[in-house]
């Protein structure tokens, strides 16, 4: 487990509680993390998004696994509530969009399932 620690001059720092040498990390490397953080939360939304939106507008859900998609759902939100505890905002942005993405479709395999049954 590793502790970050935000320094006056802003740079980071990330101490392992196992082991105690601090590794400072510099301006680089923030860069380079926000670079990563970008090209992540793009990634993932633009992977998720036009599945949702395909989704949407059909209105097909019969490939959609229940169990799988509730899964994924729920630790879409748990990453959002990570997000706004650690502050990380790339985290947020990509898990609080995918999320509602989920609760859309979810509610449309809801409705599509519920009237299967009926027919």
């Amino acid at each position: 487990m590793q502790e970050m620690i935000v320094h006056q001059n802003n740079s980071l720092s990330l101490q392992s509680k196992k082991n105690p040498k601090t590794r400072n990390i510099t301006m680089e490397h923030q860069l380079l993390f926000q670079i990563c953080g970008w090209i992540a939360t793009l990634g993932l939304i633009f992977g998720y998004l036009p599945q949702a939106i395909q989704t949407i507008r059909t209105r097909n859900t019969d490939g959609i696994s229940l169990p799988g998609f509730i899964s994924m759902s729920i630790g879409c939100a748990a990453f959002v509530v990570q997000g706004l505890i650690s502050g990380n905002y790339y985290l947020l942005l990509t898990n609080l969009i995918t999320c509602t993405c989920s609760v859309i479709i979810f509610a449309i395999k809801m409705h599509n399932d519920y009237f299967k049954k009926k027919d």
